[in-house]
């Protein structure tokens, strides 16, 4: 790869990425061949996004697309909207996608993209002109056989509509399987936008049911109240677990004797999304909010949220990865050593890709599921990747995290084996 898309990609984000695979690969004598083809992206884009703003103005805003693999299919991830996405970021999210979907055992290789830019600062009608511009720019890329993105970070069902639409646009016929995460008035798939959440509740349960654990007796803390942290809290409560903090942006919300999380999800939503405005308890620091003690922790927030500087100070039995790449690797040594079960991002929050396939599949065979059957389908597949990761774990006696980024590697290297290199 050039020296300077080396540059481009070197950041604390991709650096984590690339050393959870050295490790797993080094553990599993991954053939030094496929080490290089995996090590890096299949495809890097970075477009220039110039929009008309309301008053007239042009900005130019910068977007990307990475595709790290598609040995096993069309590529698959994410869309964000963030000021903080850069191709580095976008890289690493691409790479823990293919190994995700390969563990849940769907066909797809992994992929993301982004803009960088704040949304909320953005009108309606700016960020549609945002989004239908960057659509246009990535088209070369995107369709349902080769590259179908999602709602991320910063983007929604809406923003899905809107690629949709300018897609359909530029073949001239609609397209709904272009991507997943739709409103259902469009394509879109019953159970898609708690996917997420839901499938962080399963493992969870499977990770307690492991451990010997009562989940209706457990205290349960959400870093993150997005669509990720808000539906794994309101799914933990509806359950019978007691979630005693939420944290957003601006800080967490702990209430020792237990969130009312309906309707604190309803007084956010009425009150601006600000947890504070809320009064529905004390307001700590994210920082407070991860070294509660808890039975469950969910980071559901961004990257690296646990590091060597606070990671000894963590009081929670499992912790379950909502986010992507909330835990580096030198707290994932500290964690081990004090007996944190970790469900790590790959598995913990798949659910989200799982649902998306079926969206894909349904709008493929113009066919749609009852949301019942959505559910036990999702359980069905994130209990079994589960189970299987469990059960590596415990035979080559290694982390779950190298477990699991170790059954997803080997998938994506049979494929290339049984492909073999072109030309």
């Amino acid at each position: 790869m050039p020296t300077s898309i080396t540059k481009e990609l070197d950041n604390s984000t991709y650096r984590l990425a690339v050393a959870q695979f050295d490790a797993a690969a080094e553990a599993m004598q991954l053939d030094p061949n496929l080490r290089e083809r995996l090590k890096t992206p299949e495809r890097s884009l970075i477009v220039s996004v110039p929009i008309r703003m309301d008053d007239g103005s042009v900005r130019v805003f910068t977007g990307y697309r990475v595709q790290h693999d598609s040995s096993r299919g069309p590529s698959k991830g994410g869309i964000r909207f963030h000021p903080d996405v850069n191709l580095g970021e976008v890289a690493a999210l691409a790479m823990w996608m293919t190994w995700k979907c390969a563990l849940a055992g769907l066909p797809y290789g992994g992929a993301k993209g982004g803009v960088q830019v704040a949304p909320e600062r953005l009108s309606r009608a700016e960020l549609q002109r945002l989004t239908r511009r960057y659509a246009a720019e990535i088209f070369p890329l995107i369709g349902p056989d080769k590259d179908v993105p999602a709602p991320d970070v910063g983007t929604n069902a809406q923003v899905m509509a809107w690629i949709m639409d300018t897609y359909s646009q530029q073949v001239g016929y609609v397209v709904p399987s272009v991507v997943t995460g739709k409103p259902l008035s469009v394509g879109g798939s019953l159970g898609r936008e708690e996917a997420t959440g839901r499938g962080v509740f399963y493992v969870t349960v499977e990770a307690m049911r492991h451990l010997g654990l009562d989940l209706q007796r457990a205290t349960v803390v959400v870093q993150g109240f997005g669509n990720v942290g808000s539906n794994t809290a309101r799914i933990m409560a509806e359950a019978g677990a007691k979630v005693v903090a939420v944290s957003d942006k601006s800080g967490g919300l702990y209430n020792a004797k237990g969130l009312d999380i309906p309707e604190l999800l309803r007084r956010y939503r009425s009150d601006g999304h600000s947890l504070k405005a809320t009064k529905m308890g004390d307001m700590i620091t994210n920082e407070e909010l991860l070294q509660l003690e808890c039975a469950v922790l969910v980071p559901a927030a961004l990257s690296e949220q646990i590091t060597e500087k606070n990671a000894a100070r963590l009081r929670c039995r499992v912790l379950a990865e909502g986010a992507n790449g909330p835990t580096t690797l030198e707290a994932d040594r500290i964690l081990e050593e004090k007996g944190v079960f970790i469900i790590p991002d790959i598995l913990a929050n798949s659910g989200g890709v799982i649902v998306s396939y079926f969206e894909w599949v349904q709008d493929v065979q113009r066919f749609f599921w009852k949301e019942a059957d959505i559910q036990q389908r999702l359980q069905e597949i994130i209990t079994s990747a589960f189970q299987r990761t469990l059960h590596f774990s415990q035979a080559k006696k290694a982390t779950m995290r190298m477990a699991a980024l170790m059954s997803g590697i080997d998938q994506v290297a049979q494929a290339h084996l049984a492909r073999g290199l072109y030309p």
